[in-house]
This record gives C-alpha cells, sequence and structure tokens, in this order.
C-alpha cells in the first residue's frame, strides 16, 4: 500500500512539475514579443497621456515594442472588458482608470467583467485631486457662481462618460451643494476638453492633466480642487471644502492592471520597471507640472488599495444618487 501511495505520488509530483515547466519558461522568456497597452478612453485624455508615456518609457527598459490601443466606449467599460478576458501572458495590459474598476461594479446593474475578481493589479501609477473648470467665457468666476446658476436647473457639466469619476464627483457636487446642475457624457476627456474649451459645454469636473495646457493659454479657468489639501500644480487655486462645499474630498487614481492569472514572476518584473519610471526625476517632475502624484505599491499592496476603494467610491455612488444616462 505504501509502495503504491508513494508511485501515485510522484506521478502527480512530476505531471505538475511538466505542467509548470512551460508556464515557467515563458516567464523566463518574455518579453519575447510586442506589449499592448489598452487605453479606455479615448486619444488626449488623462489615461491616454499616461499610456503613452509608459509605453515610450517601458519600450527602452524591455526593449520591445508597447503599443497603445484606444478602445474607448460606455465610460471605459469597453476597454477594461476586453483586457479582462485576454489571455494571461503578459503581453495586455490595462491602463486602468479608477471608474472601471472601483465605480462601475455599483453604477450598473451588470458588468461583463468582475472588478475585484477579472484582474491582475501590477502597479499604480498616480492619483489626482480633480478640478472644477469651466470655460474662461463662461460667467462662472467663482463657486459661489457656480452654486447660484446650479440652483436654476439650467447650467450643464461634461464628463468622460457615465460612471468616470468626473460623472461621479459632479453628482457628489450637487448632493453637497443643493444644485441641479445636468450631466453631459463624453466619450473620454479630449472630446470632452475639446467642447469646455469651445464653449458647447460650460463646467467640467475634470483631472488637471488634460486640461492644464487650456489653461495656462487662458482659456480655461480652475475654480476649485477637490481634494483634501491644494495641489502642488495649483497653490493659489482653493479646496472646495475651502470655499464652503463639505463632502466632496476626491482623488481618484490611475494603474497599470492585466488580466487575472499572469504568471508572479512577469506580474513582480513589470512591477518594477514602473516604479523605476515614475522614480525617474523627469517623469517626477512631468507628472509634477501636470498635477498627479506617482504612486509607489508592490502587486499586493495595489491589491488591497484596490478592494479598499471599491468600497469607498461604492459608498459616494450610493449617497451621490449617480445613474447611467
Amino acid at each position: 500500500m505504501s509502495r503504491a501511495f508513494n508511485r501515485c505520488f510522484a506521478a502527480l509530483f512530476a505531471t505538475a512539475v511538466l505542467a509548470a515547466a512551460p508556464a515557467a519558461r515563458a516567464a523566463d522568456a518574455w518579453p519575447d514579443k510586442p506589449i499592448t497597452l489598452v487605453s479606455p478612453y479615448a486619444p488626449g485624455g488623462t489615461t491616454d497621456v499616461l499610456a503613452r508615456l509608459l509605453a515610450t518609457r517601458l519600450h527602452d527598459k524591455l526593449k520591445q515594442t508597447v503599443v497603445v490601443e484606444n478602445r474607448a466606449g460606455a465610460g471605459g467599460n469597453i476597454g477594461t472588458a476586453y483586457v479582462a478576458k485576454a489571455k494571461p501572458d503578459g503581453y495586455t495590459y490595462l491602463l486602468a482608470a479608477s471608474g472601471p474598476i472601483v465605480i462601475a461594479g455599483t453604477l450598473y446593474k451588470s458588468l461583463p467583467y468582475d472588478p475585484a475578481k477579472d484582474f491582475t493589479e501590477v502597479a499604480p501609477l498616480a492619483r489626482t485631486s480633480f478640478v472644477v473648470a469651466v470655460n474662461a467665457k463662461s460667467g462662472l468666476n467663482s463657486i459661489k457662481d457656480v452654486i447660484a446658476k446650479g440652483k436654476t436647473g439650467d447650467l450643464v457639466f461634461g464628463s468622460a462618460g457615465s460612471g468616470t469619476p468626473q460623472h461621479i464627483i459632479g453628482e457628489m457636487f450637487n448632493t453637497a451643494a443643493g444644485t441641479k446642475i445636468r450631466h453631459i457624457p463624453y466619450k473620454g476627456s479630449g472630446p470632452l476638453l475639446n467642447d469646455l474649451v469651445g464653449g458647447q459645454v460650460p463646467l467640467a469636473f475634470e483631472n488637471p492633466l488634460p486640461i492644464m495646457q487650456q489653461v495656462k493659454a487662458g482659456n480655461l479657468k480652475v475654480l476649485a480642487v477637490t481634494g483634501a489639501q491644494r495641489s502642488a500644480a495649483l497653490p493659489d487655486v482653493p479646496t472646495l471644502a475651502e470655499t464652503g462645499i463639505k463632502g466632496v474630498d476626491a482623488q481618484p487614481w490611475y494603474g497599470l492592471l492585466g488580466p487575472a492569472g499572469i504568471p508572479d514572476a512577469i506580474t513582480r518584473r513589470m512591477n518594477q520597471e514602473v516604479q523605476d519610471i515614475l522614480n525617474a526625476p523627469d517623469v517626477k517632475e512631468q507628472l509634477a507640472t501636470l498635477g498627479v502624484e506617482p504612486m509607489h505599491m508592490t502587486p499586493a499592496e495595489f491589491h488591497s488599495y484596490v478592494v479598499k476603494e471599491i468600497g469607498t467610491w461604492g459608498k459616494a455612488v450610493k449617497a451621490s444618487g449617480a445613474t447611467v444616462d
């Protein structure tokens, strides 16, 4: 009996070793072909800017082409779902915005992916306080102006799409300020920015990264920031709390995710490469001028952070009364 058991155990062990061998060889050889980095929004927004910055640096470090692929739609859910269903071989990643990961699960009745289970959390990238931005010719020169017009029901705000942080923060503002500002969803920050600068939409609760050039050019004005502290990039701009609006403390984030099941060795390698990129002095300087703060975590720490954020933003969505337009 003992010999038979030993032979059976040895056979099972050998089978497991043989099964693991191809995966180990794949991890050792990685990367040996181009990598795809999916941005789930249209070109021109924050995710696209970060994706292209990361792709260039990863190409230099990994000696492989990193292709940025824009798959916009449904508030970022289409591109996010695409990556969730991709082969977990370390060649397809998502430049994740927090919306489809920590907001969508509460906002939508059903999703084609499970934000908590269908991804490998590889590395966080950056977080930022959003800003209340208005067209310079809108006649909105202060948060008091926004509140006054917002209470009439004649004011609208644009967002990067239903379910994005831009949308939820706008609804949080409505709840906190007692306003009735109507939501207009766009297919990403790029198209929204075009209409914000053009005056077709007067107001947005946007990431500072894509709008800073237009602020410097005088086409847009920033009235407040949504975080608990003032932004280092906009030190003279008050927080919403300083203007009298309480309960809107929001710092959305961006990170690198892959489909669930990527080999640990590849995940750790990619995490280290991303952290090295974020630590580069010129990258730090570039991100600071754009109003975003680099984040540093191990894959395990990033996973715990995402789980916690799903709970935090889920409560904010419910409290805001936001719906999918």
